[in-house]
């Protein structure tokens, strides 16, 4: 095997592994807060990257867009949530949505931390691939951050707006969501995807390494 495709999916395992499953992990701890014990009776509320793992989405895409040289990216099954047991289903609907991007705004943030503390340390064998690492958990939360909270259903962002929107307005809305795949997936052939969500991508990356000084 390509020794650089070694070291590609040996800094991006862990960033990659902890933003999936973190973010999928958020949404049920939100929604057990919130009144749906449904994800935490399925023991999905949980750090264990296993229980969140979807084999085409946590392993073989995010492999496969390693070795083609394109962004890192993946998924993993969505957390099991009914909305209908939360407190309040069309204002907690936000809260639970939120959870995930939100995670992967703190993780940003705590990798970012890392790779800070790799420059101060001196040059040994250690220090650059932690920085390494620290860069890839940056990059990887910020794409997967800023796809969710794309405006479209069953993204984090267009359940969003379902519970911002009026309730006629937001039923209407939501009847989109069969149809959301396939809206994604004509913006990733036609190209639109990437020149939507590049640009927001290295805005939130470049902040990042603006607010903690990184190289």
């Amino acid at each position: 095997m390509n020794p650089e495709l070694i070291q590609t999916i040996a800094i991006n395992a862990l960033p990659l592994i902890f933003a999936i499953t973190l973010h999928e992990a958020a949404h049920g701890y939100i929604a057990s807060r919130l009144g749906d014990k449904t994800a935490w009776m399925l023991g999905r509320v949980t750090l264990n990257p296993i229980a969140h793992i979807d084999v085409v989405g946590t392993i073989l895409v995010p492999l496969a867009s390693m070795f083609l040289g394109g962004i890192v990216f993946g998924w993993a099954k969505p957390v099991p949530i009914n909305f209908n047991n939360l407190h309040n289903p069309k204002r907690d609907m936000l809260w639970v949505a939120i959870a995930g991007p939100g995670s992967n705004l703190i993780q940003c943030l705590l990798w970012a931390f890392l790779a800070k503390l790799a420059l101060t340390l001196p040059g040994n064998s250690f220090s650059e691939p932690m920085y390494l690492m620290g860069q890839a958990g940056i990059e990887i939360n910020a794409i997967f951050m800023v796809l969710n909270i794309l405006p479209i259903l069953p993204l984090d962002g267009g359940r969003v707006l379902a519970s911002l929107l009026p309730g006629p307005l937001s039923y209407r809305y939501s009847r989109t969501e069969p149809y959301g795949l396939v809206v994604l997936l004509l913006l990733l052939f036609s190209g639109l995807l990437g020149h939507i969500l590049f640009p927001l991508v290295d805005i939130s990356v470049g902040l990042v390494f603006h607010l903690f000084n990184l190289q």
